[in-house]
């Protein structure tokens, strides 16, 4: 079977990710001819021809970018791809509409995203249930819009120096990842840290909050015991070295870093938004504490830190959550069933 997939997303982010991922999975895959299409971007670039996949960038600019277009369609033409797999709303906007079944046309999304940049498509995948709701809600029948969820790496790395980041090797380590905006909550994390006074925290991430966030952890007076490291790539790493994971989000519609947390054996507080609180079984494969509660987040972090039990069990129960649903074999193995199934004679033509 020959899959075409098509991103035109940024640099960073849990979509752009997971993309790459999938990318690299599939190459490993005998039943798999793969072609892939990306936005100019010499970091995924890279990361995919790591993973032993080699992409074609185009430009994928705006509403007067018409060379894109043409490229894909000539793209299409050469390789006569099975299934054209675009990944939100640009790419899937850039895509020409199949021609007398030529192609199997599928948009995989990730959040509510206005469907009018999906006309011609004849499937959608989401990775949430909810977002099956909204996509059933919004007239696309039961048999196009399918649920297939992320999976995420299971790389095992030494943890990283505390010394290089001036973090003590006895204190409590907290870790979140994430961008530097609004719906990430990452204010209410700092001002809980103030309730918590041996422990340090590690926030991955950027993001156009960087500023405001450092003058929360100077109010909060929290600063000496919190580090911005950036935007990291090294999430496993990560991971190893710290005590505890935390999600403070306001909104998640999936939680992928919850999955990332079990697959690492990371215990794991979190604000009940979508995503975790979905995922999370409270007390079993997690604490979950309400949204924009600093006061009751620092306690669900003393309790876990303070219970090395609580946390034992809730690493275990994790981890089988991971394996039972969220591995790389076991998520591949659904998209191969969904390509074909969708490939089928018969397969519904589009709406």
């Amino acid at each position: 079977m020959k899959i075409l997939q098509i991103m035109a997303g940024a640099d960073a982010g849990g979509a752009e990710l997971f993309f790459e991922r999938l990318c690299v999975a599939m190459n490993k895959q005998n039943s798999i001819e793969q072609r892939v299409l990306i936005r100019n971007n010499p970091n995924r670039k890279s990361r995919l021809e790591a993973g032993g996949v080699e992409p074609t960038e185009l430009k994928f600019g705006g509403k007067l970018d018409w060379q894109t277009s043409r490229a894909i369609k000539r793209e299409i033409d050469s390789f006569k791809p099975d299934i054209v797999l675009t990944w939100m709303n640009r790419a899937t906007d850039k895509c020409p509409a199949p021609k007398d079944g030529n192609f199997i046309h599928v948009a995989r999304l990730g959040g509510y995203y206005d469907l009018k940049y999906y006309k011609t498509c004849d499937h959608l995948v989401a990775n949430t249930e909810d977002l099956i709701d909204y996509l059933i809600k919004e007239k696309w029948t039961a048999d196009k819009a399918h649920y297939l969820p992320n999976f995420v790496a299971e790389d095992i790395a030494k943890p990283l120096d505390r010394k290089a980041y001036f973090t003590p090797e006895t204190a409590p380590l907290i870790l979140a990842m994430g961008r530097l905006h609004e719906n990430k909550a990452f204010d209410v994390l700092l001002q809980a840290m103030a309730r918590v006074p041996d422990a340090y925290l590690w926030i991955a991430g950027d993001g156009p909050l960087r500023d405001e966030l450092d003058k929360v952890a100077e109010k909060a007076g929290v600063k000496p015991r919190v580090r911005f490291l950036g935007w990291r790539d090294d999430a496993a790493a990560l991971l190893s070295t710290a005590d505890l994971f935390v999600c403070p989000s306001r909104h998640e519609p999936l939680g992928n870093v919850v999955i990332e947390a079990w697959a690492h054996n990371m215990p794991i507080v979190a604000a009940d938004s979508y995503g975790p609180g979905t995922l999370i079984t409270h007390l079993e494969t997690g604490v979950l504490v309400p949204i924009d509660d600093s006061a009751t987040l620092a306690r669900g972090i003393k309790n876990v830190l303070n219970d090395p039990e609580l946390a034992r069990s809730m690493v275990e129960k994790g981890r089988a959550e991971y394996e039972a649903n969220f591995t790389e074999d076991i998520v591949v193995n659904q998209y191969l069933e969904f390509f074909e199934k969708v490939t089928a004679p018969c397969a519904a033509s589009p709406v």
